[in-house]
């Protein structure tokens, strides 16, 4: 879709997104529903790949990304809601396509650096938040965490690397959550996704705040 921009009835996408607000900065996702960060990363990222970022309030946005970080390093959905990789992933997100990561402390990142880096299990895969079984979807959330922090060297990549591999259905091709399940294609992207943050068999680069190829994303915003 971000080649075909003109099909796109922009002003009214505006609108609609920016019109999902609320006065704490955050967004909902629709005008019934839930308010927390994972609308406030897919607004944002609408609006910036739109070039209408002057159409809401980026600090207020900011400021409630930055009450969502709990005592732990990590962030939830919300003030006080548990720290999640996924969330992580909006939050630092945010932060890094606003050009506010530095709003951070040193220490706070490298804190939070930490956290993600715990998730990884003795057989190399990633979990969500602690307790949890390992899963290939966190290959990204918690990859492209750390390769916006600058701390990707903090886990094992080879491990890592070697699990994904291991839950992909070598007839069928694809890969599962976790090794012997039923492959899918939200489990495929990011698993994929995951494997190109390491720079595994020479797949294209992808953008980690984004989740799209660098390519695109240097057309669209310029080099970083």
């Amino acid at each position: 879709m971000v080649d075909a921009i003109d099909a796109v009835n922009t002003q009214a996408c505006v609108s609609y997104v920016s019109g999902l607000q609320k006065p704490s900065g955050v967004f909902a996702g629709d005008e019934w529903g839930e308010e927390d960060t994972r609308f406030v990363y897919t607004a944002l990222q609408t609006l910036k790949i739109l070039g209408r970022l002057d159409t809401v309030d980026v600090e207020r946005a900011v400021e409630f990304v930055l009450r969502c970080q709990n005592y732990d390093g990590g962030f939830g959905v919300v003030p006080g809601a548990e720290s999640h990789s996924g969330q992580i992933f909006t939050c630092v997100g945010v932060l890094s396509m606003t050009n506010t990561l530095d709003r951070l402390t040193p220490a706070s990142r490298d804190q939070l650096a930490g956290w993600l880096a715990q998730r990884q299990l003795p057989n190399g895969g990633l979990n969500g938040r602690p307790e949890k079984l390992e899963d290939v979807c966190y290959s990204w959330w918690v990859l492209s965490s750390l390769a916006m922090l600058g701390k990707l060297h903090w886990i094992d990549q080879n491990k890592l690397v070697g699990w994904i591999l291991s839950c992909q259905d070598e007839m069928r091709g694809g890969l599962a959550d976790r090794k012997g399940d039923a492959v899918d294609v939200f489990h495929t992207v990011f698993g994929i996704a995951g494997l190109s943050l390491v720079g595994w068999g020479g797949l294209k680069e992808v953008d980690p705040i984004y989740c799209m190829p660098v390519e695109t994303t240097r057309r669209l915003f310029g080099p970083r």
